[in-house]
């Protein structure tokens, strides 16, 4: 099932997903830093990830409902979709109360700040897990007929096309 928001012929939501990932999961390592003696500006640091993420898992939810809205329903896809979407809706809002409490000081650490985020990335690792179910095992956002030589999404041709560079298309032998 092919992406319905895409940018360049790739679908958006898996690559805006990467960043939040990387922010909110950087953040709570950053906390165990800090609480393992490293320095406040690690709290610091951690208190502006968490911010970045949550702009950024917002922006990326967006384009994900937009691709779930598209899946048929009644379909093991919408299902999972919609445990993977509610479950990401959950860990940044997680995200947003352990800011929240990061507020007032931002260089302090908070054990319930950092728990929360601890719940967060947990989860966070089922629910991308269950995005890699939705693409890899059901094909959400692949485009259909996609193969090992298709064009360039930039070709403005369909996926199910040989790559050919202009050669003459000759098969490929089974090895």
């Amino acid at each position: 099932m092919e992406s319905k928001a895409k940018a360049v012929g790739h679908p958006i939501h898996p690559m805006l997903i990467v960043f939040p990932l990387g922010l909110l999961a950087t953040s709570f390592f950053f906390d165990i830093i800090r609480a393992l003696g490293g320095a406040s500006t690690f709290s610091h640091a951690a208190f502006y990830m968490i911010a970045a993420g949550i702009i950024g898992g917002l922006l990326a939810a967006v384009f994900g409902l937009v691709d779930w809205l598209a899946i048929p329903k009644g379909t093991r896809a919408k299902r999972v979709g919609a445990l993977h979407g509610v479950g990401n809706v959950i860990v940044v809002g997680l995200f947003i109360v352990s800011w929240g409490i990061r507020y007032a000081d931002p260089e302090a650490q908070s054990g319930p700040a950092v728990v929360l985020s601890l719940i967060a990335v947990l989860l966070a690792l089922v629910t991308g897990w269950l995005g890699g179910e939705l693409v890899d095992r059901m094909g959400v956002g692949v485009d259909a007929g996609a193969h090992l030589d298709s064009p360039s999404s930039l070709s403005d041709r369909p996926a199910t096309d040989k790559w050919s560079e202009g050669r003459p298309l000759v098969p490929r032998r089974a090895t």
